[in-house]
């Protein structure tokens, strides 16, 4: 009979999947649910992304590709870091992956001891500290007040390193929360790793693009370009581009590790799909209008969403500078009762009362190692947003104690 591996028992199903999970057992039972949980863009991915995979069939580009991915991708994600950071990196610093995600599991994986430690600034992305524990990593959370603008801060950083520590993950713009680093934040942060030279940083700048109120990402390689042998960027096609399905990512760090992380990619999945390389090719040349045009988009929707969640007594709601989330503080409403009677014990209660009463998917802060709030996502029609605002009112309203 099969047992499954006991670290593998100790892992929860990420929060986002799960909830999104339900939201369509509901709507399959006819229920008329609006999902936040995910972070999917709504737009359409670009058509030069489908003429580039069209492209690939038509020349017969169909065998296996090179694990760490086609020189046509590889030179196009060089000339991304060139004109859209201002960073000159060589080929062999790169490789193509399934996603951002496994990036991230080939990084881990390539570096990660038993009882090793990972510094994973919260609120987080659910998946750091799940696939490090896969590798018998130890996540170590430092907390990013809401009063700090959700930043996280040096001083807490340095208090978190030990002789055991060796990766620092930095997410920003955020997932969760749309919090971005200024320049100050990434030379504070910079003075601390020289402090720590056996400490490798994750830098994930997947939403690199969706800034708000004319900000600008700022990658730590530009700030400390003395601690180029110790970062690794990821990034990928999802967020900027809408290409979620097409399933590229990317990584960009020191030669030593990416050749780590191919060993490891060629023995799990090996190359990416050469019609998804192709397309994400034709998207990386192409003008990025089609990115600004996203991100002013977003902008407008972030306005609706924090403007309709500040009206809602009970709920507070700092302003995101990036990304496209909402992440708002549910603290006044915990310990009390929904109107079909759930306790609303902590933001998990909540997120599921929301869900089952008001049919609204989100996903609770404290999967994110920081509650109680919830995570919305504003990547949806307007329509759509509007209506979830009104019936998380609703839901609120009938709150009693």
């Amino acid at each position: 009979m099969f047992r499954p591996s006991q670290r593998l028992t100790t892992l929860p199903t990420p929060a986002t999947i799960a909830m999104a999970a339900r939201a369509r057992e509901l709507k399959a039972q006819g229920k008329p649910v609006i999902s936040l949980a995910l972070g999917q863009p709504d737009f359409p991915s670009p058509a030069a992304a489908l003429e580039g995979a069209i492209a690939q069939v038509k020349a017969g580009h169909t065998g296996y590709p090179p694990i760490p991915g086609q020189k046509s991708l590889l030179e196009a994600i060089a000339g991304k870091f060139r004109r859209d950071n201002g960073l000159e990196v060589s080929l062999d610093q790169l490789m193509v992956c399934n996603g951002g995600k496994q990036a991230i599991f080939n990084a881990f994986m390539a570096s990660l001891d038993e009882g090793d430690e990972v510094i994973v600034p919260a609120p987080y992305w659910v998946s750091y500290p799940l696939i490090a524990r896969m590798f018998g990593g130890v996540p170590v959370e430092v907390a990013c007040r809401e009063e700090d603008g959700f930043r996280p801060q040096a001083e807490a950083i340095r208090t978190a390193i030990t002789p055991r520590t060796r990766w620092l993950v930095l997410n920003f713009p955020n997932n969760p929360t749309g919090a971005i680093l200024e320049r100050a934040d990434l030379e504070a942060i910079a003075e601390v790793l020289r402090e720590a030279p056996h400490v490798m940083v994750m830098s994930d700048e997947i939403y690199e693009h969706l800034t708000f109120d004319g900000r600008h990402h700022l990658s730590l390689l530009n700030v400390a370009p003395d601690l180029a042998d110790r970062i690794l960027i990821i990034n990928g096609m999802s967020k900027a581009y809408a290409m979620t399905g097409w399933r590229v990512g990317f990584a960009c760090g020191p030669v030593p590790l990416i050749r780590a992380m191919i060993k490891v990619q060629g023995n799990t999945t090996s190359g990416i799909c050469t019609l998804a390389q192709g397309g994400s090719v034709a998207a990386l040349q192409e003008d990025i209008a089609g990115v600004q045009a996203m991100r002013e988009t977003y902008e407008r929707r972030r306005e609706l969403v924090v403007g309709a969640l500040r009206q809602i007594e009970g709920l507070s709601c700092a302003l995101p500078q990036g990304a496209f989330y909402a992440y708002p503080g549910l603290s006044a409403l915990i310990g009390r009762k929904s109107a079909g009677g759930r306790v609303l014990s902590d933001d998990v209660a909540f997120a599921e009362a929301l869900l089952e009463e008001a049919h609204v998917a989100t996903v609770p802060g404290s999967a994110f190692g920081y509650g109680p709030h919830l995570r919305l996502s504003f990547a949806a029609s307007d329509a759509e947003l509007k209506e979830a605002c009104q019936r998380l009112a609703r839901f609120v309203q009938g709150i009693t104690d």
